[in-house]
């Protein structure tokens, strides 16, 4: 097969962090609060605008905290898992490799006893099975595993037990129900393609109650601790970080946040985030040698996570798949058209191409040829 002409503009794929925003650069960014404190009055003024925007763009409701905290979204699901599990038994939900690193928390940092719903990369457990008793920590959307709950029905709306939802890949593109989740959590680094290390923590009244009335048998690091003498720490919730921020990523943060309003806000974003699906999903239709690694029941928008299906490949040993995989992602990157496509390493071998709000379509359109052009190379190296 002959090398495509037409390039993508951006060629930057990866699932985290993710591209910036079309148009971006650093000198369309606002300075004012770098070489200041992050809790003088600028600074503490430039977080809550980025906590009010954030509330604004998503819909969360006026009764739900909202606090920037440290880590990332992995800092922002073990704040809440830390802080709020203990009192009743605990569910958790896995079909990729972070809700297994939420399970593994459970079981061996606070030596819970939870019950595992596990599935494989590219299925979803039997979440009808929760019981409403329980807390449950699950995934909206699977990052390395291309796989979303389509909503959140099986959640009880009398449930006695918390949902802490770890959203980092589907907020800001995929529709959240507020009255099913009481924690959610994300970094800004992915549909926003913000910087990283920055995590958002958004509390229900529910969970704030829990907080108030719990006390962890376990240690508490600083950076999680967010009970303050009876209640809740509720400086964390208006901007006043419980560790420094990085104000430069704030910024890059709150014009994500400016971007997002000029392409509709969250409708706008969701619906980019759909038409980049639909980019891959046209394109795979009538390709025999690749297919989605989830049903399109379940398929992310914006972790797109794709198989080789073609027998020549699809018969190899793992080992071997995951170096025809490295073979085709090294060529696509040294010709600049793709970067950072590869599966993740604990998933099956294959692709995960990032479709998020700040890829372009046209972009994705130009993309694909590239691909079968990749595999087709490949072969030839087998």
């Amino acid at each position: 097969m002959s090398m495509p002409s037409a390039r993508p503009q951006q060629p930057s794929f990866s699932s985290g962090p993710c591209p910036k925003r079309p148009g971006w650069s650093a000198e369309t960014l606002s300075y004012p609060t770098l070489g200041r404190s992050h809790r003088s009055s600028i600074g503490k003024e430039r977080l809550k605008e980025a906590i009010d925007k954030t509330r604004s763009i998503l819909g969360v409701p006026d009764d739900y905290r909202i606090g920037i905290v440290p880590a990332s979204d992995t800092g922002a699901v073990e704040m809440a898992m830390w802080n709020l599990l203990g009192p009743r038994p605990v569910t958790i939900a896995a079909w990729e490799s972070f809700g297994l690193d939420w399970l593994k928390d459970a079981m061996s940092e606070l030596n819970l006893d939870p019950v595992s719903l596990k599935a494989d990369y590219g299925e979803l457990p039997d979440l009808s099975t929760v019981d409403p008793s329980h807390d449950v920590v699950f995934t909206w959307n699977g990052t390395t595993s291309g796989v979303r709950v389509p909503n959140a029905d099986w959640v009880a709306a009398d449930r006695e037990g918390l949902t802490i939802c770890d959203a980092t890949s589907a907020a800001f593109a995929q529709e959240l129900d507020w009255s099913k989740l009481d924690v959610v959590t994300f970094s800004w680094q992915k549909v926003l393609g913000g910087e990283a290390q920055h995590g958002v923590l958004i509390l229900s009244p529910r969970a704030a109650e829990r907080i108030a009335s719990h006390k962890p048998a376990w240690p508490m690091p600083k950076i999680f601790r967010l009970r303050k003498g009876d209640g809740v720490n509720e400086g964390v919730f208006r901007g006043e970080t419980i560790n420094t921020p990085s104000m430069l990523c704030v910024e890059d943060y709150l014009d994500a946040l400016a971007w997002s309003d000029s392409v509709g806000g969250l409708n706008g974003l969701m619906a980019r985030a759909d038409q980049n699906l639909a980019v891959l999903e046209a394109w795979a239709s009538d390709r025999p040698w690749i297919d989605f690694l989830a049903d399109k029941s379940i398929r992310s928008n914006t972790s797109v996570c794709l198989k080789i299906t073609d027998d020549r490949v699809a018969a190899l040993p793992t080992d071997q798949q995951q170096a025809f995989i490295k073979t085709m992602t090294s060529a696509l990157a040294k010709e600049k058209v793709a970067f950072d496509i590869a599966g993740y390493r604990a998933a099956p071998p294959g692709l995960r191409i990032w479709c998020g709000a700040t890829v372009e379509a046209s972009d994705l359109e130009a993309l694909t040829p590239w691909l079968d052009w990749a595999f087709d190379q490949a072969l030839n190296n087998l």
